[in-house]
């Protein structure tokens, strides 16, 4: 138990760091202003109508760190720093979930994976470790009673959230590298510029993944707790 909570600890250190770190990026590049004056939103359409995708709509949402691309209505949703601004962090995010618009329309086989798992994960993710908890309360995990189903069943659920974890990651760095390359080879950004969207798309990056690593972590920890305790 204690090397559990030192595991977790020390990957909510790592979280911590990089979320920072991401957040420092941000500002930083965010004063980067863009030499050709395009904000975030007129970069988005660019991008998509360079890619022959003239049926998704770029639309500005609330808050900030709020991007997302939306396959179900077809909407590039950027935050309203992003969808106004004309610097070299707006521009990598808005090529970014651009990317993933890309990537619906080629359908890309890793984004369609990712988006049939999220009614399950939608649904399991709140309920997964509930389960588990209650099946090991009821002495499930010391034979082969109900409780010992609850719990595997909780396992089960877990589990698929790890690996919506990890078909994610693939998902993020193909949608900016589609980002970058595009940037790169239209010609978008000065070369400072461009220098300042890859270091933030490597930083945004890096949140999936440790992200992904603290969902392994935890499925590994109830899995021991639940089936290791079977003779």
């Amino acid at each position: 138990m204690i090397g559990y909570y030192i595991l977790i600890g020390a990957i909510a250190l790592v979280s911590w760091l990089v979320s920072s770190t991401l957040k420092r990026k941000f500002e930083k590049y965010s004063k980067v202003q863009l030499r050709n004056g395009m904000s975030g939103k007129e970069i988005a359409e660019k991008m998509l109508s360079d890619n022959g995708i003239y049926d998704v709509e770029v639309i500005s949402t609330p808050g900030q760190l709020t991007d997302h691309y939306n396959p179900k209505n077809k909407t590039v949703n950027l935050s309203e720093s992003v969808y106004n601004q004309r610097n070299a962090a707006s521009a990598a995010v808005a090529a970014h979930e651009c990317g993933h618009a890309v990537q619906h329309a080629k359908a890309y086989q890793w984004l369609e994976m990712r988006s049939a798992l999220v009614p399950v994960v939608s649904v399991t993710s709140g309920m997964s470790q509930w389960l588990i908890i209650g099946g090991l309360v009821l002495g499930g995990a010391a034979g082969l009673g109900l409780g010992w189903y609850v719990a595997a069943a909780g396992v089960l659920l877990m589990g698929f959230a790890t690996v919506f974890s990890f078909i994610t990651l693939p998902v993020e760095y193909d949608a900016s590298n589609r980002a970058l390359a595009w940037l790169k080879n239209k010609n978008m950004l000065s070369p400072d510029e461009y220098v300042g969207s890859e270091d933030a798309l490597k930083w945004a990056a890096r949140t999936y993944l440790v992200a992904a690593i603290g969902a392994l972590a935890n499925l590994l920890y109830w899995a021991l707790q639940v089936f290791g305790g079977r003779d």
